[in-house]
Parts: C-alpha cells; structure tokens; sequence
C-alpha cells in the first residue's frame, strides 16, 4: 500500500471515526443532560462493561487472526483467502451461540456475584447485545485485514449513527437504561448486517477460491487466535473491569462519572485509533517484502505526529476538564472532572498504544504483546483493589494510567526490536514537543485565569489551538503543506 493508499484509507478511516465521534458525544450529551439520570447512566456503564468482558469469549481473538493470514495469502495464495474467511466466520459464529444463549440464562446471577443485583435485567437483553457487537467488530476487523479500510469505516459510521438514533428512540419508548441498550443492540444489528453483507458480496463471492483449503489451514488460524485472545482478554480486562470494580466498590452514581470519563478519552483518542488501524498492515506488507527500513521510517513519522497531537491535548485537557464538563454535561458531573485529568496521561499512552499494538500483531509478535498486556492487566486489577477504596474513581483511572506506562513501554520496545528506530532522533522530537505543549498550555492558563463561564472555554480551547499550531510550524515539527499533499 503505498501513500496514497494510505492516505485515502486514513480518510476513510477518520470521516467514519468523526461521524463515530459526533455521534457518540451527541448520544453522551442527550442522555446525561436529558434522559438518564446520574445513576441510569452508571447502571448503563456497569452493564456495558460486563458485556465487554463476557465478549471475549464469543470473539476470541479470531477476528484478528483471520486478518493476518488474509493479509499473507493475499500476497503468496489469493486462492486461499475465501476459506480462511469461511473459516473464521464459522468459528466466530459458533462462539456466539456457544456464550451469547447460555448467559441470558445466567445474567441475573452475575449481576449478584459482582455485588451489583440491579443491572441483572440489563444483562440478560445483554445476551443480544454480545451477538451482534461481536459480528459489528468481526466485519471491521476483516476488512482491515483484506486493506478495505473504507469498507471498514462505512460499516463503523452506519452503526455509530444507527446507535444514536435508536438509543434516543428506544430510552423515549421504554425508558431507562434498559431502553438505551435496547437501542444499543438495534444500532450495532444494522451495523453488523452491513458488515457482513459487504463480507460476502466484496471478499468471498467475487474471489476465485482454491477446491479446498492449504492443510492445516484451520488449525492456523486457531493457533494465532490463542495468544491474540490473551492480549485481547488482558485488554478487556484493562478497560472493563475498572468500571466493574468501581460498581461493586461504590455506587452507580460514582460509575457515572468514571463511565462519562472513559467515554471523552474514548472521543479525543479518534484521530489515533484510526491511524493505526489503517497503517497496522502495511507494517506486515513491508516486513514481507523485507523492506523493515520503510517500516520504521512510516512508524517513526507516524509516532511523531501523534505525540505531536496527544502530549498538548492531554495538558489541555488537565487545564480545561472542570469548567468543560459544567458546561456540556451540566453541574452534576462535575465530580467527573478529577477523573478525567488523571486520565489525560491515558489519553497519551494509549494513542502510542494505537500507532503500536496492532502492528505488533501484523509483524507476528502477537505473543509478546499478550505476554505484556497480561501482565499489566492483573497488575490494573491489583491496583484498583488498593486505590479505590483509598481515593475513589480517581484512583481507578491512575491505576490504569500507571500501569498502561508499563504496557505502552514494552511494546515501544518490542517494535524497536522488530525495525530498529532511531531513538535519538525520536527523544529530540519529544523534548521540542514537551517546548510546545508548555507554550500552549501557558497561554490556555492565562485566559481561564482571566475571565469564567462559556466564553473563557471556548476562548481558551480556540487560543490553544492557534498557539499550538504556530509553535509547531516554527518549531518545524509541523509541516502543513507536507501533510495537506499526502493526504489529498
């Protein structure tokens, strides 16, 4: 793929992560302002992460899997891409059959082992919610793997934007927390039935296809799935069991808050989910041309502009956070607006996480990655256990914070390995970031100090942005023409 495929992908890519960010902070706002009160929406969150830890067990890092040796048979063995396709998809399906039906049974009782009886009725419609986000994600995953990125984004903007019309029609219809997950579930439905009729007609049905699959073509596929299902359950963990641990610690309404923190990290982080979505397999492309060198040149670049973007926005983000939220989400989440500048050091790490994770896979060091993903997620859990009786949300987001620095490291390291990055080069960039980030902040500073209300968050975010933009293009770190040439 070269840069104008990379470059077309990546737009692709972000218009459908715009339309998934403008459609999911709508949907934030008209729940938490109108519909659902504090403690609604933390009983939504609580649910939504226990669905995203059960959801592993009907994904099972298959989807990944079938991506990367879609990426290798499209180079060596065209022929043999539509079996391996054919494959995943009866694996991921009978996964889903396997964990979706047996714990509409059982939701009730979960919800009483993890101390939170009252999103038992959640769980159980939950059952459908696992099915259909499990198929959503599988179609997006698939097509990364086969460099449709644009197929990719059309599946995640049309279940963005259906989430947020039927989440609002649903709440208007049944009430509650139980009508936004039924719109939840009708949301990611449309999503997944477009994905995987894009699937059929664009990857299987139009690819000539060997008599029968290469031996052991199966057993492959399942065999890379292990260790990238280990990396993804110590994601999920990461991410879910946090907001879990605050629920059964806590209170719904303490959910809430940490529930509406994840939420914005999740909207700033856009720009770099889909960056490294797009690139991840021209990582695996250049490896298997041999061209390691292009590799660690495309990362190199790509590491800089993101901490470019992410290292002053995650200090606007500290300077900004409470006078923000007042004005977007009301004066009862204010309480959020601790939690949230804990997470601004996220906020960084995970978009390297972003740019480095899923190359990993693409370069076949799935393991590694597993291997330290797993360790800081037990370590995640540790942690909450000690910080959040002892200081509240704000201790679960540092410990998260904490110990994704020690994930994010390893696989900075893991990739140096691989392609051999020029680490002077790379901390020279940074110490000129951390100039800039000081100079915006400073002026951002000066206007929240000098006038309050509306007009002191809007001017300050917009001062930021001029100042930030100036400092960049002196500091020649930013180079518009260059960027406005590759991405046109």
């Amino acid at each position: 793929m070269d840069l104008k495929d990379v470059a077309r992908s990546f737009r692709a890519m972000l218009t459908a992560r715009v339309l998934h960010m403008a459609a999911s902070g709508l949907l934030m706002v008209v729940l938490t302002r109108f519909l659902l009160t504090e403690t609604e929406y933390g009983l939504l969150g609580s649910a939504v992460a226990v669905l995203g830890v059960v959801q592993l067990f009907t994904d099972l890092g298959i989807g990944k899997a079938a991506a990367r040796y879609v990426t290798e048979y499209r180079e060596n063995d065209p022929s043999q891409v539509p079996h391996v396709l054919r494959t995943a998809t009866a694996y991921r399906i009978g996964a889903i059959v396997v964990v979706a039906v047996p714990f509409a049974f059982v939701g009730t009782h979960l919800a009483g082992l993890i101390r939170q009886p009252e999103i038992g009725h959640l769980l159980v419609l939950g059952a459908a919610y696992l099915a259909v986000h499990s198929l959503f994600t599988y179609s997006m995953v698939l097509f990364q793997g086969y460099n449709m990125i644009t197929y990719s984004a059309a599946v995640r903007a049309v279940g963005s934007v259906a989430r947020l019309l039927l989440a609002v029609v649903f709440v208007l219809g049944i009430g509650g927390a139980v009508g936004a997950l039924a719109g939840y579930i009708a949301g990611y439905a449309v999503g997944a039935l477009l994905g995987l009729g894009l699937l059929y007609v664009k990857c299987y049905r139009t690819t000539e296809r060997a008599a029968a699959p290469e031996d052991g073509l199966a057993t492959r596929v399942a065999k890379y799935s292990v260790p990238l299902t280990a990396t993804r359950g110590a994601n999920v963990l990461d991410k879910r069991v946090d907001t879990i641990l605050v629920g059964s610690l806590m209170n719904p309404t303490a959910v809430g808050y940490y529930y509406l923190s994840k939420q914005i990290v999740g909207f700033v982080q856009s720009p770099a989910a889909s960056l490294g979505f797009t690139l991840s397999p021209t990582y695996g492309e250049h490896k298997a041309d041999g061209r390691t060198d292009r590799a660690a040149t495309v990362y190199e670049t790509t590491l800089k502009y993101v901490m470019l973007l992410y290292v002053p926005a995650a200090a606007g983000m500290i300077l900004v956070a409470e006078p923000a939220i007042r004005l977007v989400f009301g004066e009862t989440y204010v309480p959020a607006a601790p939690v949230l500048q804990v997470f601004s050091g996220y906020v960084v790490l995970q978009a390297v996480s972003f740019v480095t994770s899923d190359a990993l896979d693409y370069l076949g060091r799935a393991r590694s990655r597993a291997y330290a993903k797993g360790g800081a997620s037990v370590s995640n859990f540790l942690l909450n256990l000690v910080l959040i009786p002892a200081f509240g949300v704000p201790g679960a987001a540092a410990a998260t914070v904490v110990t994704h620095a020690g994930y994010t490291a390893v696989n900075v390291a893991v990739i140096h390995s691989e392609l051999t990055l020029s680490v002077g080069q790379l901390a020279r960039q940074f110490s000129v970031i951390v100039g800039v980030t000081a100079g915006m902040s400073a002026a951002v500073w000066v206007v929240l100090t000098a006038t309050t209300g509306p007009v002191a968050v809007v001017t300050a975010v917009l001062l930021g942005i001029v100042v930030w933009a100036a400092l960049s293009m002196l500091s020649g770190l930013l180079e518009p023409r260059r960027v406005f040439t590759a991405l046109s």
